[in-house]
């Protein structure tokens, strides 16, 4: 079962192959860019009306590029990585960019899995934790409230 952190870590490699990072550095930042996107994801999630940017975006109502999502993590990277390295402008500016193709990605990867017809908090919930669609699941407080205890609350825990 895939968690967040892993999905992130793969969605950052594969976004980051056609950016040229110095060797030395290379960890730090790719490490950097995945905190940022977790952790802009769950001081969202905590912010009032949080909840429903999240769902905006991973339901596709919401533009990557230009998402409160995608800023915070931006400006999350920017001071707390990019500030660090002194990689030079060009640099930072091409891995800032990276930082919407990878909330896209993230966020292409919620889809509909309790059969409802439309991505929703329980959705955004059992895609994080590596469930499989369903055909059709009843919507139920019991699963989500598990679901969101065990997935968010070690989200917003751990970061």
């Amino acid at each position: 079962m895939a968690t967040l952190t892993d999905l992130l870590a793969k969605t950052v490699a594969s976004a980051a192959q056609g950016v040229e990072i110095p060797s030395n550095v290379q960890s730090t930042v790719l490490n950097g860019l995945s905190d940022s996107v977790l952790k802009s994801l769950t001081q969202t999630a905590a912010a009032p009306g949080g909840v429903d940017i999240l769902k905006g975006l991973f339901s596709g109502k919401s533009n990557a590029a230009t998402s409160p999502v995608t800023a915070l993590a931006g400006k999350l990277f920017a001071n707390n990585i990019l500030s660090k390295l002194g990689l030079g402008s060009k640099t930072n500016s091409a891995l800032t960019g990276l930082i919407p193709t990878i909330v896209g990605k993230l966020s292409g990867l919620i889809k509909d899995m309790d059969g409802d017809g439309d991505v929703d908090l329980n959705d955004i919930i059992l895609s994080l934790s590596g469930a499989q669609p369903k055909q059709q699941q009843k919507k139920s407080g019991g699963l989500l409230g598990s679901v969101a205890g065990s997935i968010l609350g070690g989200i917003l825990k751990g970061k």
